[in-house]
């Protein structure tokens, strides 16, 4: 059975886990307090980061490896385009979406206010910048839902948390948000604290 090793309010490990459930797998999760991380997770993981995957002999750190690996082994519903041309383009979303908004999170994380502010800002600037999609489709990768959606939607959830509020033109972002946390599994994958970020 796969393992996962999860942070209880950390967006990469909510992302890992919103996979695990879309597939529907048998799999345990282990919470893990990243204020006091046992020693499992300092020998899987030298770095000392969450999520961590463990499957028999196999070890996976970082979010993305760990669910295009999860992707790959259980194909169904497949979450990466089929076809290498699109394949290739969702990962360089992944990639822009880690540099344009999931590495400014630790900015607001950090406190001090001047970094916080002018990260909500570059945050908010670029999600913003992907309203004009959702005239067009329902999902970032056209209209069926994708590795794309699942990457993003922990920031979604958690856009009040982080004190970053949209403009008004960002309402077809806020519809999109809407329809990923009303999917079927997705109250699944979150945990109480996750939960309790939004009222």
């Amino acid at each position: 059975m796969m393992r996962l090793y999860s942070g209880t309010v950390d967006p990469y490990s909510h992302r890992c886990r919103i996979v695990l459930f879309e597939k529907g797998m048998d799999f345990e999760v282990i919470d893990v307090d990243l204020t006091n991380k046992t020693e499992d997770l300092a020998i899987l993981n030298p770095y000392g980061e969450v999520p961590v995957l463990v499957e028999r002999d196999l070890v996976l750190s970082e979010a993305n490896i760990i669910n295009e690996y999860i992707d790959e082994r259980f194909p169904h519903p497949q979450l990466m385009p089929a076809d290498p041309v699109m394949r290739a383009r969702a990962r360089l979303y992944l990639y822009n979406f880690e540099k344009d908004l999931f590495n400014h999170i630790k900015d607001i994380e950090s406190g001090e206010d001047e970094r916080v502010e002018r990260a909500r800002k570059v945050i908010r600037d670029n999600l913003t910048q992907l309203v004009p999609i959702f005239s067009k489709q329902n999902y970032l990768m056209g209209d069926e839902y994708s590795m794309l959606d699942v990457a993003i939607t922990p920031l979604l959830w958690r856009l009040g948390h982080y004190g970053i509020e949209l403009p008004n033109q960002a309402a077809p972002l806020l519809k999109y948000a809407e329809r990923l946390f009303s999917r079927p599994m997705y109250a699944e994958a979150m945990t109480p604290s996750e939960k309790a970020m939004r009222k």
